[in-house]
């Protein structure tokens, strides 16, 4: 029996009935396809591709097209999944309108269930009219990776009351301005808490503890591929860095020792063919 794709309704009332979502990136039909078949809730295509996929520094560098590329083969890989594509810098923040056309592409192009963008009451003006547009969309607080420059690195935020305040006020508004869901990231799970009692939508975390509606994790994380470095947040629940070094260093001792290839792994002529090859170029 296929898997059915979950709706906005859907994750709504897993929030109403304490069931947590859970949710990856991805950024490939393959992991898309591996991700699915797990019984992911939702798959992210973040902006993180850039990181961890093309190799940045951050996410600044990525580009709606990179994103929609990204997102067309995730949905191919998982087509009865949740999809939300993540809204690159610059996608959104230069007008309403151009925020609008990018994530209307998303849909068009892609096939996206919904798109995610970053930033708190600044934005509200996108997430009103993106959904007055007819779209899902999600909100994105806390550590932001595309303005963390304005926040000194990637930090954790809402460390303090006056910080944990602000937060709280942004989640209020983008729910308000008609977020279907908000992300939370890097926050302490007592801020995330509040903020998930204080909305009537799904609130999920990525690095903001226990007290979510559901959790994001990086799927190069969890499958020990992104070595750049570790967030505190991050469990590793496989090393496959260490076992794609492995398997290179075998097959590349194997094919300079001449034990692969072997005969199981060659072709065979047609039979009696040989020798009238051999008749043909004189040998």
């Amino acid at each position: 029996m296929s898997k059915k794709k979950l709706t906005r309704i859907d994750l709504q009332k897993m929030k109403q009935d304490s069931q947590k979502a859970v949710w990856i990136t991805a950024y490939d039909y393959w992991t898309a396809a591996f991700a699915d078949q797990a019984g992911m809730d939702m798959i992210l295509v973040g902006d993180s591709l850039g990181m961890c996929i093309y190799g940045y520094s951050g996410t600044v560098p990525v580009t709606m097209d990179q994103c929609i590329w990204h997102s067309e083969a995730v949905r191919r890989g998982a087509a009865n999944t949740f999809i939300i594509g993540d809204m690159p810098f610059l996608s959104y923040q230069v007008s309403v309108e151009e925020a609008v056309r990018n994530a209307g592409r998303f849909h068009k192009e892609a096939g996206v269930d919904a798109i995610k963008l970053e930033g708190g009451r600044r934005v509200c003006p996108q997430i009103q009219a993106i959904a007055d547009g007819g779209m899902l969309v999600m909100g994105h607080i806390g550590l932001t990776p595309q303005s963390s420059g304005q926040q000194g690195g990637f930090k954790a935020q809402g460390r303090t009351a006056a910080a944990a305040k602000d937060l709280i006020e942004d989640a209020m508004a983008i729910e308000a301005a008609g977020a279907f869901a908000l992300l939370v990231e890097a926050v302490p799970p007592e801020v995330c808490g509040i903020i998930r009692e204080r909305l009537s939508i799904p609130v999920y975390s990525i690095g903001a503890g226990w007290e979510a509606d559901g959790q994001l994790m990086i799927c190069s994380d969890v499958l020990g591929i992104f070595q750049a470095f570790t967030p505190k947040f991050v469990k590793k629940y496989e090393n496959l860095g260490e076992k794609t070094v492995s398997a290179f260093q075998q097959y590349a001792q194997e094919a300079r020792n001449g034990l692969f290839p072997k005969e199981e792994h060659a072709y065979k002529m047609v039979e009696k063919e040989l020798p009238k090859l051999k008749k043909l170029i004189g040998q």
